[in-house]
């Protein structure tokens, strides 16, 4: 894969998590990873930051909305029950474990993704603005 393929903001090897900034929810999963991540494997990006905005635009996602958690591996997008499953079996047991969901079908996974995506700020809040990394936590964000 070339350089001119890959998303904007992203190098080769790069594993990149977009997910929604003023989502509680969300947050509370971007917080999980930069704990559980102890190898760092992972980068982040909220969906409304620059360059999570050029990602999603650079794979014909919506902008404006958006009801899912993406994940980027080596420029390959993932998004829905896909991206979470691929996430958590990177992680260090027991949380890679949860993959095993794998064999669920995806309809049925995505199905139950869905429920939650789609009622998370009323089942978990918003935030009125997206929250800033803290300083310790900043590299593990994507910028410029």
């Amino acid at each position: 894969m070339s350089a001119y393929d890959l998303p904007p903001f992203t190098q080769p090897g790069d594993r990149v998590v977009l997910f929604d900034g003023v989502c509680k929810l969300c947050n509370g999963w971007a917080t999980f990873l930069i704990r559980h991540d102890r190898a760092q494997r992972f980068r982040l990006a909220s969906v409304q930051s620059s360059e999570g905005q050029a990602i999603l635009q650079h794979f014909g996602l919506p902008t404006e909305r958006f009801d899912t958690m993406a994940y980027v591996e080596n420029g390959v997008l993932f998004v829905r029950s896909d991206a979470v499953l691929r996430v958590v079996a990177q992680l260090p047991a027991p949380w890679r474990w949860a993959a095993l969901l794998r064999v669920l079908p995806r309809a049925l996974r995505d199905w139950a993704y869905d429920r939650i995506a789609l009622n998370r700020y009323r089942l978990f809040g918003r935030y009125d603005s997206c929250l800033l990394p803290s300083a310790d936590h900043a590299g593990r964000f994507l910028h410029d």
